[in-house]
């Protein structure tokens, strides 16, 4: 399905029964949202379930400018009143939970939110190594360098391609918005948001993930004041889909789902 909010179109579904208790999934970078259709599939046979595509990802139209994370907040804080949704449980993967710790933190929302998981979420800023702080800085130098005018004007594809094999995976994938959305994003530490979290909150997460490593969800444990961290042996940054039984009995437990979601 489709809807407009702020002018933007956004590609959403809702799935579960027509009444009762919402829970919404918010999308890791790069994904769209039928990659949750499993975690919906946990719970919504209880929970009114909303998957949708955020702005720049999946069917859904770009952002008109660079959004930070709180830029994503507020658009979802539109997009929540679009479907008049007034209380909700939050699911966030990755770049997902970046977004669901901005709005956690935040004392005048037009929502409630109920409790909270997040998956492998992003969020913390890793402290660079002084060879990796070297390796930036003679990335910036040289990006100075090529694209200066005279000499981009001399080897143009030569110096076009060789930027755009820089950065991650995402970053490489990502349109020229998405891109600028992106640095930002993975610029800005949000630990200082962290203890403002007053929700119950489940932190699901792979212990081989190298996107945002172990040692960010014991961070996120210590210094979310309710939060309670369950790790999913063997798996990476989509823990959830690799060991999927565990996932399920783990989110519908922390939901109540078995007893109705009433816990």
């Amino acid at each position: 399905m489709n809807m407009t909010v702020d002018g933007y179109d956004i590609n959403y579904k809702i799935t579960g029964p027509e009444t009762g208790r919402t829970a919404v999934i918010l999308q890791g970078w790069g994904t769209g949202l039928d990659l949750y259709d499993f975690a919906a599939d946990c719970i919504n046979d209880v929970y009114r379930v909303v998957q949708f595509d955020m702005p720049g990802f999946g069917d859904s139209t770009e952002p008109a400018e660079p959004w930070r994370p709180a830029g994503y907040a507020d658009f979802f804080c539109r997009f929540m009143q679009a479907l008049g949704i007034t209380s909700a449980v939050l699911i966030g993967h990755s770049y997902g939970g970046r977004v669901i710790i901005k709005l956690a933190e935040r004392d005048d929302l037009p929502f409630d939110i109920e409790k909270i998981v997040l998956i492998d979420s992003a969020g913390i800023m890793p402290e660079r190594s002084p060879a990796q702080k070297r390796k930036v800085k003679r990335y910036k130098m040289m990006r100075n360098f090529l694209m200066s005018r005279p000499i981009h004007a001399m080897f143009p594809e030569v110096i076009d391609y060789w930027m755009s094999q820089q950065g991650s995976d995402d970053y490489r994938n990502s349109s020229p918005m998405m891109k600028k959305c992106l640095v930002m994003a993975v610029n800005e530490d949000q630990r200082e948001a962290l203890p403002k979290i007053r929700q119950e909150t489940l932190l699901v997460w792979g212990d081989l993930d190298d996107a945002t490593p172990i040692r960010d969800a014991r961070l996120m444990e210590e210094m979310i004041p309710n939060a309670g961290l369950v790790v999913l042996e063997g798996t990476g940054h989509y823990s959830f889909l690799e060991k999927p039984v565990q996932f399920r009995g783990i989110i519908r437990s922390f939901l109540g789902a078995d007893t109705g979601g009433t816990q």
